[in-house]
């Protein structure tokens, strides 16, 4: 007999209060319906250095989310088995999972992009962090505390100007137990964020934030949604993360990413994601959703990139054309695309939230929306949303922002 083909799928749960069998862990629900073998890892298995082991099989691991707001596990089962999940009265609903990318992915292209890169012979700050002013905000903060995490393809802890602010890294992709960065994607944005002071290479937008690598994206730039659920629950569930800085998304996902985005943003976490690169397409998921703060791409003129997509979502723009950073093995190279924007605004959201250290997420959101500079038509619009981020203004800004129709 053939063996039956299981896939992976997202199950959300009702509320414990609210199922019927309301002593029994949802796990133990799972298990009791399927006869797959899947072991489950949840938040606290990662922030014990247990990473995903190295060559079990994809169809064995499983991720466990236990946040009253999204109950969930995620796993891989058949057909008949994923029928009788569906019909069990503690289930709300089973969902395919699917696929996220890097935005670019770089995957095919990277050693075309690394040809003829600059050699920076000395600490540089690079043009967009020029741009948006993140120099001028120095001398109020340089975020010296506040966690950013990038959820990515990993960091590369080893170079020199990420080493002093790297903090840790958890790895959600079943063969590459290890945070290190083996494509490049997510080096690149670290860099934009907080690469440091140190006398050599680049400066980034808050060089003395804490950097934090959740890899939720393989070294082909691409990841599943379940990996990226999982990444987001463990910032929020064990390092209390400031920042989620998400270069990722696809045109459609699962609805239990935007129940996980809420419920990181309903604990005090700021969300960031790039808007996405199909040339003018509407804005990619999770940056679409009310609780993460959406970021189109601009270019050294203040206009917004051919590449970038727009929406009544879009929240603030940054640069993401030719961006300099930090690039995987030592080194510096240009990358373009709304991932490149994104990381310059969690930059300046680590830089609102180290001059003002007792404010709430709330609070920073509309402050960043606030004192952008406004770039399109008066007030926002779906190009470049409020404007251009501006950390400077952020940073100084004295008055306690008012509260601004479409953010929550």
């Amino acid at each position: 007999m053939a063996k039956e083909e299981k896939k992976r799928v997202i199950i959300t749960f009702k509320p414990k209060d609210k199922r019927p069998d309301k002593q029994e862990d949802k796990i133990d629900i799972v298990k009791n319906a399927v006869n797959s073998e899947v072991n489950f890892f949840n938040a606290d298995d990662m922030s014990r250095g247990q990473a995903v082991p190295s060559g079990m099989p994809k169809e064995k691991i499983g991720y466990d989310v236990n946040q009253y707001e999204a109950p969930l596990v995620m796993g891989a089962f058949t057909p008949k088995e994923i029928e009788k999940l569906k019909k069990n009265d503690n289930v709300a609903k089973v969902e395919d999972d699917g696929y996220c990318y890097a935005f670019p992915s770089y995957s095919t292209t990277m050693h075309l992009m690394y040809e003829g890169q600059p050699i920076v012979q000395s600490e540089t700050v690079p043009e967009g962090v020029n741009q948006i002013k993140a120099p001028d905000a120095w001398d109020a903060t340089k975020a010296k505390g506040i966690k950013v995490a990038i959820l990515d393809t990993g960091i590369d802890c080893d170079h020199p100007d990420i080493k002093p602010n790297y903090k840790f890294g958890v790895s959600f992709i079943d063969d590459e137990s290890s945070a290190m960065d083996y494509n490049g994607h997510g080096t690149h944005c670290a860099g934009i964020v907080a690469a440091a002071i140190n006398g050599e290479g680049v400066v980034g937008v808050a060089p003395s934030a804490y950097l934090y690598a959740v890899k939720v994206l393989s070294r082909t730039g691409s990841g599943a949604w379940s990996s990226l659920i999982a990444g987001i629950d463990w910032c929020i569930n064990k390092k209390n993360l400031d920042i989620l800085s998400m270069s990722l998304g696809g045109s459609s996902a699962p609805s239990a990413l935007e129940a996980i985005c809420n419920a990181a943003w309903n604990q005090g976490a700021i969300l960031i994601a790039a808007a996405g690169n199909d040339y003018g397409g509407p804005v990619s998921h999770p940056a679409k959703y009310k609780s993460v703060i959406a970021v189109s791409a601009i270019d050294s003129s203040n206009v917004l990139a051919v590449f970038s997509n727009k929406g009544p979502e879009v929240e603030l723009c940054a640069p993401g054309v030719q961006v300099l950073s930090t690039r995987v093995g030592g080194g510096h190279v240009r990358m373009s695309g709304t991932s490149m924007a994104c990381p310059h605004v969690a930059g300046a959201a680590a830089i609102a939230k180290g001059s003002h250290r007792y404010a709430d997420n709330v609070t920073i959101r509309r402050l960043l929306a606030q004192t952008a500079d406004n770039l399109g038509a008066p007030g926002r619009d779906e190009e470049y949303g409020f404007g251009r981020v501006d950390p400077h203004q952020a940073a100084f800004s004295s008055a306690l922002p008012p509260a601004i129709p479409g953010i929550p």
